[in-house]
C-alpha cells in the first residue's frame, strides 16, 4: 500500500468532536442502528458526515456517532408498618448506538480505506464507552438506593429515592461531557497511533488492506 501522508491524516482530524462495564453491574439492554455515508475520498466522507449522522440535542450539531441512552429504575418497598425501608433497587440502562457505515469503501483508494476503518472502530468504540459510563453510574444508582435509611413512611422514602437519583443522574451527565472534553483533545493524537498500528497489522499481514 502507499504510505500515508500527515496532510491526508489531518483532514481525518477535522471529523474531531465525536458523540459514552463492571461485571454483575446494573441492567444493560444494549441495540445499533446505522446511517449511511458515500463518497471514495477523505472530503467526501467529511460531508456525508456532517449531513447525515446523528443530531445530538445537547450540541445542536450533527455527529459521525451517537448514543441514545435511558435509565429506568424500579424500587421494591417493606412496609412494616412502623418504618418503611428499601428491599430492591434495580436499575435498566436502554442505551441505542447510532454508527455510520460507508457504502463506498471498494471503490476507494487503500489510504482512505485505512483512515475509514480506524477512524470508523474509533467511533465505535467511543460509543461504547459512553454506555460504560452509563452503566457504571446505574450501578451506583442502585447501591446508593439499597444504601438510603429507613423512613417512617414508605412516601418519604419515595422521596429521598427520587432525590438519589436526580443527583446520580446529574453526576452522569457531567462524566459523559468531561469524556466527550478529553476524547475531542486527544483525537489527533489517538488517530496517528491507531493509523500506525493498524498499518502495522496490514503490512504483516494480520488485517486486509
Amino acid at each position: 500500500m502507499r504510505p500515508l501522508h500527515i496532510k491526508t491524516v489531518a483532514l481525518a482530524a477535522c471529523l474531531a468532536g465525536l458523540a459514552a462495564l463492571p461485571s454483575a453491574a446494573a441492567n444493560l439492554s444494549k441495540t445499533y442502528s446505522y446511517f449511511t455515508v458515500g463518497g471514495t475520498t477523505l472530503e467526501q466522507l467529511e460531508i456525508e458526515l456532517d449531513t447525515r449522522g446523528p443530531q445530538v440535542k445537547s450540541t445542536g450539531r450533527r455527529h459521525p456517532g451517537a448514543t441514545q441512552m435511558e435509565f429506568s429504575t424500579r424500587v421494591t418497598y417493606d412496609d412494616k408498618g412502623s418504618y418503611c425501608r428499601i428491599a430492591k433497587a434495580t436499575v435498566t440502562v436502554k442505551a441505542r448506538m447510532i454508527l455510520p457505515r460507508w457504502r463506498q469503501r471498494s471503490k476507494a483508494a487503500a489510504d482512505v480505506r485505512v483512515i475509514w476503518d480506524t477512524l470508523a472502530a474509533d467511533i465505535k468504540r467511543h460509543e461504547e464507552s459512553h454506555v460504560v459510563i452509563a452503566r457504571t453510574h446505574a450501578r451506583e444508582m442502585e447501591m446508593e438506593l439499597e444504601k438510603l435509611r429507613r423512613q417512617k413512611t414508605c412516601s418519604r422514602l419515595a422521596e429521598d429515592a427520587k432525590a438519589v437519583n436526580a443527583r446520580i443522574l446529574v453526576k452522569h451527565d457531567k462524566a459523559q461531557e468531561r469524556f466527550d472534553r478529553v476524547e475531542g483533545i486527544n483525537f489527533e493524537r489517538r488517530m496517528l497511533r491507531l493509523l500506525r498500528y493498524r498499518i502495522e497489522r496490514i503490512d504483516n499481514g494480520q488485517l486486509p488492506g
